[in-house]
């Protein structure tokens, strides 16, 4: 559960009302996983990588690796393994069916690798509605870390659709 807001209703009187800024900081408790090498040989297949130092441990000790190194955008992922992975924007108020995954950026520290626990923390850092209220957007920050090293900061913002916004101006 968020620790800053619960799962308020956001149709009150027939409209709905915009996620409030309070939201901003909100996060839930930390996920943690351990990289499998079945998890990443799967990845790499399904998104497309050809280098073999993705999928053969040997290969990967070759390319100067100690195992199998994470794919990029694999950390995405790590949030997904909580037990409800959207309820950062669902205990907003918000349907998922309007939701749309606008924008994902990665920042890279280190290197992570198969047998690694790695940890994510998330929040969300910003909220801004546009075409007249029409459209809502919600940024969040991931930090992913091995213990207290960070590997990745993940950045992606959210556009929901508000039922009867009235598309107006930017």
């Amino acid at each position: 559960m968020l620790t800053v807001i619960g799962r308020p209703s956001r149709n009150v009187g027939g409209r709905t009302v915009p996620i409030p800024p309070s939201a901003i900081g909100a996060s839930g408790p930390p996920i943690t996983m351990t990289v499998e090498r079945g998890r990443l040989r799967l990845f790499a297949k399904a998104t497309g990588q050809t280098d073999r130092m993705y999928v053969d441990v040997e290969a990967a000790r070759a390319s100067g690796h100690p195992d199998l190194p994470v794919p990029p955008t694999f950390l995405y992922g790590v949030e997904l393994e909580a037990p409800d992975p959207f309820e950062w924007i669902t205990s907003l108020g918000v349907d998922l069916n309007t939701v749309l995954h606008a924008n994902q950026t990665f920042t890279y520290y280190e290197q992570a690798y198969a047998g690694d626990e790695l940890t994510a923390r998330g929040a969300i850092t910003g909220v801004y509605t546009k075409k007249g209220g029409a459209l809502e957007f919600v940024e969040r920050r991931t930090r992913i870390t091995r213990g207290e090293t960070p590997i990745a900061d993940l950045e992606q913002t959210v556009v929901i659709r508000v039922p009867g916004g009235t598309g107006g101006g930017a």
